[in-house]
């Protein structure tokens, strides 16, 4: 089991920035990927950004070069770092977790809004 808690969510004007933040309940130095996710309104769940056990990376073509995901394993956290906001990056945004064992484990936060002004 795995529970993930999000925070650093909030309103920023177009242009700004915001660091969010999920900590996990047990190490993730294991957790074969750890990621992001965001869900606008009327719209389905998308992926942003992933950090697998490995260190690599994987981000979605609208974001890339604007957010950056990272881990800290020694915190149990993992962070993403979003610039150059835009109106369209407005949306709840989820903090996933990754096991494969014998079976694919999927655990997820319970979201945070972040909400991008014109």
């Amino acid at each position: 089991q795995v529970q993930l808690v999000e925070s650093g969510g909030g309103l920023v004007q177009a242009g700004g920035s915001l660091r969010l933040s999920c900590v996990a309940s047990r190490s993730i130095f294991s957790i074969n990927v750890m990621g992001w996710y965001r869900q606008a309104p009327g719209k389905q769940r998308e992926l942003v950004a992933t950090s697998t056990s490995g260190g690599t990376t994987n981000y979605a073509d609208s974001i890339k070069g604007r957010f950056t995901i990272s881990r800290d394993n020694a915190k149990n956290t993992v962070y993403l770092q979003m610039n150059s906001l835009k109106p369209e990056d407005t949306a709840v945004y989820y903090c996933n977790a990754v096991l494969i064992r014998t079976l694919r484990y999927d655990y997820w936060g319970q979201g945070t809004q972040v909400t991008v002004s014109s």
